[in-house]
């Protein structure tokens, strides 16, 4: 069983982390409440179920048992709503849905992206050998609730973690080799994931990065909300290797694969991922292969 640290203060169980997702008009959770998940696991160990929503057609991860390992992930802000899967077009940056919401706040200028790549391209990240880099992500939304965190899955070569440990986001801030930590705000950009490649497990062959809309499913918040989301990959040295600005929006959507780097023959790669689902951080946990309890 491993405990996840968050940005509060308090204990959960397997109890409160599969109710994350149900609304609950009697007991809200919030940013200040969902810790209270953090320091009191139980015994038997589940993987976290996103329910059924309106008009969604959803495959739900079933409850399986764990034997000796599991852990807990608790979304940091408001529970999560899932927006119809019948609404597939895709919305551009200018097309956000606002009809309903409450007003944005102050945009953060989209920085100077200097290699930009499009959805689906893959670009090595040198011409060489590359020691380290950081991921650095940025995005502005159109509704005031919108809370969107970054998160990095370590994945090995099935494309699941490598350990339920495997992943950082803002309640569990580096990874067990040391290599990978997450770090939130500072300069141009809203969050970064810093990769050091030489102290990564060789175990570990893809991370990918994933937004993710806080309690998007019970506030009714999906991605059709932002617009300007970003990663740009950087060198130590602060030269830009590769950057995607996202166009397309999905108001079916709360959590954003936006981009990921891989290794391939040898040397590391960026993929412009793009793509969303109708998951929120435990959904992605169950897809990743992490046991939730």
């Amino acid at each position: 069983m491993i405990t996840v640290k968050t940005k509060s203060s308090g204990a959960m169980n397997r109890n409160s982390i599969l109710s994350l997702n149900v609304p609950n008009p009697q007991s809200v959770k919030n940013k200040n409440t969902i810790a209270t998940v953090m320091n009191n696991q139980s015994g038997g160990n589940h993987m976290a179920a996103a329910p059924a929503y309106t008009n969604i057609a959803q495959q739900r991860p079933q409850s399986s048992p764990a034997p000796s390992q599991g852990r807990s992930i608790p979304p940091r802000q408001q529970p999560q709503n899932r927006p119809p899967q019948n609404c597939q077009p895709a919305l551009t940056a200018g097309q956000q849905n606002t009809q309903g919401t409450a007003s944005a706040p102050v945009a953060k200028p989209i920085p100077a992206l200097e290699n930009k790549v499009q959805k689906g391209q893959k670009i090595p990240l040198s011409s060489g050998a590359i020691a380290a880099v950081d991921a650095c992500f940025g995005w502005n939304v159109t509704d005031s609730r919108c809370d969107v965190d970054v998160s990095a899955f370590l994945l090995g070569a099935d494309g699941k973690v490598i350990g339920d440990s495997w992943f950082v986001f803002y309640g569990q801030v580096l990874s067990p080799d040391q290599s990978t930590k997450f770090v939130q705000g500072g300069g141009a950009d809203r969050e970064r994931i810093q990769i050091d490649f030489g102290k990564l497990d060789p175990r570990v062959k893809k991370i990918v990065f994933v937004l993710t809309i806080n309690d998007a499913l019970q506030n009714r918040l999906h991605f059709g909300m932002l617009k300007d989301a970003y990663v740009r990959i950087m060198d130590k040295s602060g030269k830009e290797c590769v950057s995607f600005l996202m166009t397309e929006y999905y108001n079916n959507v709360i959590s954003m694969m936006i981009g990921e780097v891989y290794q391939h023959n040898g040397t590391w790669k960026f993929n412009a991922v793009g793509n969303g689902v109708a998951k929120d951080l435990a959904g992605l946990c169950a897809l990743y292969g992490v046991q939730v309890v």
